[in-house]
């Protein structure tokens, strides 16, 4: 049985989701106690229990501890059963947290999976779904699987509501990839949507994007789209030959549409100017796919406390190394390559 902290590094729940999809994999059980122990509400929220119980459906597994708000839960998987899930989050909750928690064991599954997730689609502190779909699954499809995810209805935060449908095609491994330069800039273009707002803060974020990046005005547009309740994003989107990269920045009450804007050109700037193909967040998402990889490399910005927590979550499972270089002031590479001794 693998013990779990959940309080060392960032402390937060991807550690958990983390365990999960790898207990997947492995056939390890695992103890996690101090769940999301550094979060101002720790212990299992609702999006937190749709993912354990998502692995545990994928996984036909005995769980104790699954209670709103505990902080301490044992997992022990029989085997993956590949099929049609349907997981509700019941409430404005991120499904692409609960994806990211079966994914990884239903494209190394025996057979293919459609998935439905309900809740929110486009939530702060989550990766939103258009970066799944436009960054992050293009680069698992490179190395190997199929999965097609489509938006069937927007989810904002708190009304929920949205919905997700995915088809996942396995392969018996995944192949090894490197992402060490992202290539030129063929693409770029901006989009702010509303739900139940006014248009003009959409078209006020994306006159801030167009004028910051001093882009010409056929590069952005604004939309209006139907949800369960109010709700506004800014995207940005950066294609390169070898890479795409997606930036998101959330509407909050009280918060200016040119701040919100504002941050997002941040990041981006951030981005274009160290030069590297994979961005913060990005690099998130790379860590566990390049550990079951066995090998592979990118480069990117600073990594950030997610992704070291992860990385340190994922050896605790896998006999895989992970090394870390500074090569520049802003561009560092990480590279996972098999371990020379077992645990």
């Amino acid at each position: 049985m693998i013990t779990i902290d959940g309080s060392f590094g960032e402390g937060g729940g991807q550690i958990l989701r983390t365990s999960l999809a790898l207990s997947l994999l492995t056939g390890k059980p695992f103890a996690i106690d101090r769940i999301r122990a550094k979060r101002k509400k720790p212990g299992l929220l609702n999006q937190h229990l749709t993912a354990v119980h998502a692995a545990a459906q994928v996984g036909e597994a005995t769980v104790h501890g699954d209670s709103l708000h505990s902080t301490s839960l044992v997992f022990e998987p029989a085997g993956v059963r590949p099929g049609q899930y349907r997981f509700d989050v019941g409430t404005a909750g991120s499904t692409t947290l609960v994806l990211q928690t079966v994914l990884p064991a239903l494209v190394l599954a025996s057979g293919p999976s459609q998935l439905r997730l309900i809740g929110g689609t486009h939530n702060m502190n989550a990766p939103p779904f258009d970066f799944l779909q436009k960054a992050f699954l293009p680069l698992l499809e490179r190395m190997g699987p199929k999965v097609e995810a489509t938006l069937d209805r927007w989810g904002f935060y708190p009304a929920g509501g949205g919905q997700v449908s995915v088809n996942i095609e396995p392969v018996p491994a995944l192949k090894p990839i490197e992402l060490l330069d992202r290539g030129k800039i063929v693409r770029q273009s901006a989009c702010a949507v509303v739900s139940r707002l006014p248009r003009h803060i959409a078209e006020r974020e994306v006159d801030t994007v167009r004028r910051k990046l001093s882009w010409p005005k056929d590069w952005v547009t604004t939309d209006e789209v139907d949800s369960s309740g109010p709700g506004n994003v800014v995207t940005v989107e950066v294609g390169s030959r070898h890479v795409t990269e997606w930036f998101t920045g959330f509407g909050r009450i009280g918060v200016p549409a040119e701040k919100v804007a504002g941050e997002v050109v941040r990041e981006v700037k951030r981005y274009i100017e160290a030069g590297v193909p994979v961005g913060e967040h990005l690099a998130d998402q790379l860590i566990l796919p390049l550990a079951l990889a066995g090998a592979g490399s990118f480069r990117t910005l600073p990594p950030s406390a997610h992704t070291t927590t992860n990385i340190e979550t994922v050896k605790r499972f896998l006999d895989a190394e992970f090394e870390i270089e500074q090569i520049e002031r802003e561009v560092h590479e990480i590279r996972v390559r098999p371990s020379a001794t077992k645990n």
